[in-house]
């Protein structure tokens, strides 16, 4: 009688551990997959984010060297405009050693100019390049978004499934 008694206390605690291990499924592993992708597009929206704002500052410091330079060239060109106007009046007048350096600060001037051509170039195609880049990082926040909307609804799927 004793060993009936043992064996039915034995089986009766096993048959209740199965029902509460029964109760609790084990975590479907869809969910857990779920939560990772979940994790990882936030963390590709916040990278995403911060590079959307370097973009911005990026086009927008560009634009103001852009700025700049069509100022500088402006007044190069109205340097140059003088400069040649003087050496005219030095030729026509006979005096050569002003000549000389009116045609110095002529060459002078004309590399100037050109660098500032070069420089507004180089900038012009900086904007491009930025926004371009800020053009990608929007279309990826895009995807991100809607990345995170498609997994939070697959966790809800498999919450309910389960």
């Amino acid at each position: 009688m004793r060993r009936k008694l043992g064996y039915l206390l034995s089986i009766s605690l096993l048959g209740a551990a199965s029902t509460v291990y029964g109760q609790n499924p084990a975590p479907n592993p869809d969910v857990k997959e779920d939560r990772k992708d979940l994790r990882q597009d936030r963390r590709d929206l916040k990278k995403d984010n911060r590079d959307i704002k370097a973009d911005k500052k990026d086009v927008q410091q560009d634009r103001a060297d852009m700025r700049n330079d069509r100022k500088d060239i402006r007044h190069d060109e109205n340097d140059l405009a003088k400069d040649r106007r003087d050496l005219r009046q030095d030729v026509k007048k006979g005096d050569t050693a002003d000549a000389k350096k009116d045609r110095a600060d002529i060459r002078k001037d004309q590399r100037d100019l050109n660098k500032d051509r070069k420089d507004l170039r180089s900038d012009r195609r900086d904007v491009h390049h930025d926004e371009k880049d800020l053009h990608h990082d929007r279309k990826d926040r895009r995807h991100d978004k809607r990345d995170i909307k498609h997994d939070k609804r697959g966790q809800r799927h498999d919450k309910k499934s389960s």
